[in-house]
Order: structure tokens, then C-alpha cells, then sequence
């Protein structure tokens, strides 16, 4: 890693990577420390943070133009890192289906998988990321948190009905940006 990647855009994708046993740890404090709405409420603003850092790293990047190749790898694998650990304590805490779940991670370990692929054979650039990415990473990101919170907020809605509805959607917009990412990379490949 070269001294151009140590930047701040860097340095808060790294926070962000930081934070995920964090998130995880407030539900494993021991019961005396933290009430369940504590837990709930200390998770969600750690997760909102980090999603917060995922928006501000990538902009400080391109307007300080600090962008690196280091960061450009580190910034989508500790998204996919905190958007998977939250979903696996969401899966347990009963929150969220494990078919969310899979869905969910399975996806992205398969478009990780295809990009290396495509990479590989000189063809990254079919595998940008898409419209469609950008939507259902953004409804996942307010999903995450209603769920995270799992009450009634400002006495106005309970977030986890909005959250099920939401992070439902993001699995049906996840599976549709996985078929569009392979539809795309395999249009016009001869494969051996």
C-alpha cells in the first residue's frame, strides 16, 4: 500500500470496518449494561455512522481526487462486510427471514466472484456498477437500520413493519441486479 492510499477517505472506510464488531458486540454486552432498546439504538446509530462514512469517504476521495486502487478494493468489501454482519444478527436476533439473508450475502459473494472473473479476462468494465445497484443498496440501507432499531420511532411508525416491507424489496432488487450483472457480463462472451 502506497502512501497516497493512507488518506482520510481511506481512513474512514477503515472506520467502517472498525465499527462492524461494534455493531455486532452491542447485542452481546451482558444484560445489565444495556436495556434491548439501548442495544437497539446504540446498533443503529453505529450502522447510520458507518453508512454516513460509505457516502463521505467516496465524495472526499473524488473531490480532495485521493482516489487509489487500495481504496477503490477496501471500500466495497467493508460495505459488504457491515451490510452482511448486521444481517446476520438481524437473522438472529428473528428480525429478518434466512432467505433474506441469503439472498442477500449469496448475491454478493456471486457479483465478487464475477467481477474477479471478469477482471480476469479483461472485461471489468461490463460489470460497473449499475443503476439498479445503486437502488437496492440504497433501500437496504434504510432497511438495516428500521430493523436494527426495531421499535416505534418519534411515536410515529413502528420501523419494524417498514423495515420487512424494505429489506423484502431489497432481496427482489437484489436477485433482478444479479441477473441484470450476469446478463450483461455473459452478452457476447464465448465461454470455454
Amino acid at each position: 500500500m502506497s502512501l497516497r492510499a493512507i488518506n482520510l477517505p481511506t481512513l474512514l472506510t477503515w472506520a467502517r470496518v472498525a465499527a462492524i464488531p461494534l455493531v455486532v458486540g452491542v447485542f452481546f454486552l451482558p444484560a445489565d449494561w444495556l436495556t434491548v432498546p439501548e442495544r437497539n439504538l446504540t446498533a443503529t446509530v453505529l450502522f447510520v455512522l458507518s453508512a454516513v462514512t460509505d457516502w463521505l469517504d467516496g465524495y472526499l476521495a473524488r473531490k480532495w481526487n485521493q482516489t487509489s486502487s487500495f481504496g477503490a478494493f477496501l471500500d466495497p468489501v467493508a460495505d459488504k462486510l457491515m451490510v452482511s454482519a448486521a444481517l446476520l444478527i438481524l437473522l438472529q436476533l428473528g428480525r429478518i427471514d434466512a432467505l433474506v439473508a441469503l439472498i442477500i450475502i449469496g448475491r454478493e459473494i456471486a457479483i465478487s466472484a464475477l467481477r474477479e472473473w471478469m477482471a480476469q479476462i479483461g472485461q471489468s468494465r461490463r460489470v460497473a456498477v449499475s443503476y439498479i445497484g445503486k437502488v437496492k443498496t440504497a433501500v437496504q440501507m434504510v432497511a438495516i437500520p428500521f430493523l436494527l432499531y426495531g421499535g416505534v420511532l418519534f411515536g410515529l411508525f413502528d420501523t419494524m413493519v417498514v423495515g420487512q416491507w424494505l429489506i423484502w424489496l431489497a432481496a427482489v432488487l437484489t436477485l433482478w441486479s444479479m441477473l441484470y450483472y450476469f446478463r450483461i457480463a455473459l452478452t457476447g462472451l464465448k465461454l470455454e
